[in-house]
């Protein structure tokens, strides 16, 4: 399946931007399943600075804004083709090892709620038992669209019973690695079924199962990653793969818009 992506960022100001940096993570990766055929990102308002692979192995870009901007636009656009896979990545590859990703941060420190999701499980090294976590996950953290908080942690979805997918990912995770399975969050873009508009990139997890490498999990929508998926950022969490992070000095009354569109080819 071939799958086109544009994906438009615009902040307006209120006051000038004196002076701001942000970086990117908005380019797909190629995978051995996944192959970007073209992708551009252009910048308005601003330039870009430089461009580098970072120890996850995500493409980062550093943009810079113009002086006393009122606007910045950031657009990315390109087509990528995929094969199913079933979820399945494969062995671990990359400068950064595994154990990393058995590390724990902020946003996945276990506590008492994540310990009761894992309670009777069974196998963690068993894809089965990862896929009944999922199912455990949904029903304690309903999707509901605009409940979360960007800083919940784990603990806090589970404590609010409500969530959307960057809290699914994060309980995920955490509950893996309590398991003894390295994990870790990705972020990315997902075709939908009923519309071709979104306002922001999807998010899954990853865990690293014994004899396969790493597998998908989509606790939101119920399944592992399948060519409707496309991989962009990886980490230990979502600060690890935020599609857009920074700083800036000035540029009071910010206001965001974020439009987003993947259709097929």
């Amino acid at each position: 399946m071939r799958l086109k992506i544009e994906h438009t960022t615009r902040y307006r100001f209120d006051t000038p931007v004196v002076y701001g940096l942000q970086q990117l993570r908005k380019t797909p990766k190629s995978t051995f399943n996944q192959k970007v055929v073209s992708w551009e990102t252009r910048i308005e308002g601003g330039k870009k600075e430089t461009s580098f692979e970072d120890h996850h192995r995500n493409t980062t870009e550093l943009i810079s804004f113009d002086p006393n901007t009122l606007e910045l636009s950031v657009i990315s656009e390109g087509e990528v083709e995929l094969e199913d896979n079933g979820g399945i990545l494969g062995p671990h590859q990359g400068c950064a090892p595994l154990w990393l990703y058995d590390m724990t941060t902020p946003r996945t420190q276990a506590g008492a709620g994540t310990r009761a999701l894992i309670k009777g499980l069974g196998d963690p090294n068993d894809v089965s038992t990862l896929h009944k976590l999922s199912e455990r996950i949904r029903d304690a953290v309903p999707y509901t669209l605009g409940a979360s908080n960007p800083d919940w942690s784990a603990e806090d979805a589970l404590e609010a019973a409500k969530g959307v997918c960057q809290d699914h990912s994060h309980i995920f995770i955490t509950c893996a690695r309590a398991m003894g399975l390295p994990a870790r969050y990705v972020s990315g873009y997902l075709m939908l079924n009923d519309t071709t508009t979104q306002e922001a990139m999807h998010a899954w997890a990853e865990a690293h199962v014994p004899g396969l490498g790493w597998v998908g999990f989509d606790v939101s929508n119920a399944i592992s990653p399948d060519t409707r998926y496309i991989r962009v950022a990886t980490g230990l969490d979502y600060s690890d793969a935020a599609p857009i992070s920074g700083t800036r000095i000035g540029g009071a009354g910010e206001d965001l818009n974020v439009q987003i569109h993947v259709i097929q080819q």
